[in-house]
C-alpha cells in the first residue's frame, strides 16, 4: 500500500526514527507502514543523509531540458525589454525574431519578463458602446483615414509649453507627424498640415475630436477655418462624439505611449523636444511591430497617397446652385440682402438652392449647412451632424 495522504510527513518521520532501532525487524516495520522494503530503505537512506528535509518529496522537474532557454537568450530578451520598457512580450518576441531569425515561444518570453519583474499587470476596463454623432467609418487601406489630435501639453520652461500635434494613418498605424508646437492656433496647425500634405499627399477622411482648432462650437456644423480648408482640398470630416476619446482609441493609445516615454523626460526647448519626437517616431514606424498588422511595422504597410496636394482657389458647384462668396464678415449677399453665415467660411464659395420663394438651402461642398429665411433675413443652421456618405449634391473643384 502507498503512504496515506493524511499527515504523510508524520508517518515518514515515525518510520525513519523506528528504522534506526536495531531491535525492530526492518521487514516487519515496512509491512506495518504498508510500504515495500525498497521504499523503506530509500526513506531511511535519505533521512540519514539529509535529516528531516530528506523526507519531503523531490521536485519532478527534470535536471536538464532541451527546450530550456539559455542564459544568453534570457539576457537578450531582458535587454530588448529594457530598451523598450512600454512594449509587451509579443513585440519583444518579434524584435528578437527580427534580430536573430529564431525566437523563444511567447509563453517563454512572458515567463522571463514576469520573473524579471518587468511586467506591469493592468486591470481590464469594461467596454463601453457610446453613440457617436457622426457615422463611424473604417479604413480599408492607407490614407483612407488620418487621425489627428493634440497630446496634452507639458511645460518645458516657466513661460513656455510644449503642445505635441500628432497625425497618424489609421489603417497602417504609421505616425505621419509628431510636432512640438508652442501654439494650437489654426494658422500654426495649417502650416504643419501643409508640410505633411506636401510629403505624403492627401487622405480621404480626417478624424478629429471637437476641440480647437479642428472644430468650432460657434460655427454651423462645428466648422472651423482649418476644417473648412480640409473640405476645400476634397477631404471629408469625421468627428467623434464629444467626451468619448475611445472612439479614436488607436490615436489615444499612441498618446499613452508618448506620455510614458517622452513626457517630462526631455530637457531643453522646443527644438530639443522635436529632436526626441523624430527619434521616437522613427522607432514607432520602423521598429515597433503591431499585433493588428500581424506583427509588421507600420512602415511595411504604409505608402504615400496618390492624391497629391495642391492649393485650391475655391469650390465649384453644379449649375443647379447659385454660387455666392462669403465675405470677411461671414456674410453673403442674396436679393440685395446681407445674410450672416459664418466667419469660418470667409473667402469660400457656398451653393444656394431655392426650396421655396422665401427659403433657400445653403451647401458648403458636400455639407448641408442649413437654410436661409429670406423674409426674416436669417440663416438657420442644420441641427444634425452630416454623415460621411452624404450624397454629393455639390461638386468640388477637380
Amino acid at each position: 500500500m502507498p503512504w496515506k495522504e493524511t499527515d504523510v510527513m508524520n508517518l515518514r518521520t515515525e518510520f525513519a526514527l523506528k528504522s534506526l532501532d536495531s531491535k525492530i525487524v526492518f521487514q516487519d516495520l515496512c509491512r506495518e507502514y504498508g510500504i515495500s522494503r525498497k521504499t523503506g530503505y530509500k526513506w531511511k537512506k535519505r533521512f540519514l543523509e539529509e535529516g528531516f528535509n530528506g523526507l519531503y518529496d523531490l521536485t519532478r522537474r527534470p535536471k536538464c531540458s532541451p527546450q530550456q532557454l539559455t542564459e544568453d537568450i534570457v539576457c537578450e530578451v531582458i535587454r530588448f525589454k529594457r530598451l523598450h520598457p512600454t512594449w509587451g512580450p509579443r513585440k519583444i518576441r518579434e524584435l528578437y525574431l527580427r534580430a536573430y531569425g529564431e525566437t523563444p515561444s511567447l509563453s517563454s518570453c512572458k515567463r522571463v519578463l514576469n520573473k524579471a519583474g518587468l511586467v506591469n499587470h493592468r486591470r481590464r476596463r469594461r467596454q463601453r458602446d457610446p453613440r457617436r454623432l457622426t457615422q463611424a467609418v473604417t479604413a480599408h487601406g492607407p490614407n483612407d483615414i488620418w487621425t489627428v489630435d493634440f497630446k496634452g501639453w507639458w511645460r518645458i520652461r516657466p513661460d513656455q509649453r510644449c503642445e505635441p500635434l500628432t497625425i497618424r494613418d489609421d489603417f497602417s498605424r504609421y505616425v505621419l507627424e509628431v510636432s512640438a508646437m508652442g501654439s494650437t492656433s489654426s494658422q500654426a496647425v495649417r502650416a504643419e498640415f501643409e508640410r505633411v500634405f506636401s510629403r505624403y499627399g492627401l487622405p480621404s477622411i480626417i478624424r478629429s475630436d471637437n476641440g480647437t482648432p479642428f472644430s468650432s462650437s460657434r460655427a454651423p456644423l462645428g466648422l472651423s477655418k482649418l476644417s473648412v480648408w480640409w473640405i476645400g482640398l476634397g477631404i471629408r470630416l469625421d468627428r467623434i462624439a464629444p467626451g468619448h476619446p475611445e472612439q479614436n482609441g488607436g490615436h489615444e493609445r499612441m498618446h499613452r505611449d508618448i506620455r510614458m516615454e517622452l513626457q517630462g523626460v526631455i530637457e531643453g526647448d522646443l527644438s530639443h523636444q522635436q529632436d526626441a519626437f523624430d527619434i521616437w517616431r522613427r522607432t514607432f514606424n520602423y521598429e515597433r511591430p503591431h499585433e493588428a498588422l500581424n506583427m509588421k511595422v507600420p512602415a511595411e504597410v504604409y505608402k504615400p497617397s496618390s492624391l497629391r496636394y495642391r492649393e485650391v482657389e475655391n469650390i465649384d458647384y453644379s449649375q443647379d446652385y447659385i454660387v455666392r462668396r462669403v465675405d470677411t464678415s461671414g456674410r453673403i449677399c442674396i436679393q440685395h440682402k446681407y445674410i450672416f453665415i459664418s466667419t469660418s467660411l470667409s473667402g469660400w464659395n457656398v451653393g444656394l438652392k431655392y426650396l421655396s420663394e422665401q427659403c433657400m438651402e445653403v451647401w458648403f461642398d458636400y455639407l448641408r449647412m442649413g437654410e436661409i429665411d429670406l423674409k426674416a433675413e436669417v440663416f438657420i443652421c442644420s441641427v444634425q451632424e452630416q454623415t460621411i456618405d452624404t450624397p454629393e449634391k455639390v461638386l468640388p473643384m477637380s
